[in-house]
């Protein structure tokens, strides 16, 4: 059976280029949907992040790759598969972000580190609890350090 969702809001404020890195300190703001009452927000700015699930909404359907590959077409990193990206080529093309919390105003829920441009569709969005974070000691290999050294680095 497959599972059909809508969007709750969408990105309306922060950067409007795509691109692999320099994603640090952008702010957005993130529109919730009118349907939704004001108190649906309620407590929500006593948490300091977001989990937020997103669609690569602008990017092609037709560019989902299944086999393995190095990341960014970079042939230092191993070729890995699909399912160990983070990226828009993955099966139903869709994001986690942890954006920092800076306000909420009404249905407006101002961030800063979202990695998702002004007109993404955004289909969830939950604050991050310390305590269902990773459990035990996180380990990867050393290729996403080394790709994503500039990921949080601001714009110049």
């Amino acid at each position: 059976m497959a599972l059909e969702i809508k969007p709750i809001g969408q990105v309306v404020a922060g950067r409007t280029a795509i691109a692999d890195d320099f994603w640090g300190g952008v702010e957005s703001v993130i529109q919730l949907d009118a349907e939704f009452p004001l108190d649906s927000v309620q407590g929500l700015e006593e948490f300091s992040h977001l989990v937020v699930v997103w669609h690569f909404d602008q990017a092609s359907p037709d560019d989902i790759e299944y086999h393995a590959r190095s990341p960014r077409g970079n042939a230092r990193w191993p070729a890995t598969g699909t399912f160990a990206h983070r990226n828009h080529r993955r099966p139903n093309q869709l994001a986690q972000s942890f954006p920092r919390l800076l306000k909420v105003d009404g249905l407006s829920l101002y961030v800063t580190d979202l990695d998702a441009v002004v007109g993404t569709k955004i289909y969830d969005l939950s604050p991050y609890f310390a305590e269902m974070g990773p459990r035990g000691t996180v380990h990867e290999p050393a290729w996403p350090g080394e790709m994503l050294a500039n990921y949080w680095t601001k714009p110049a």
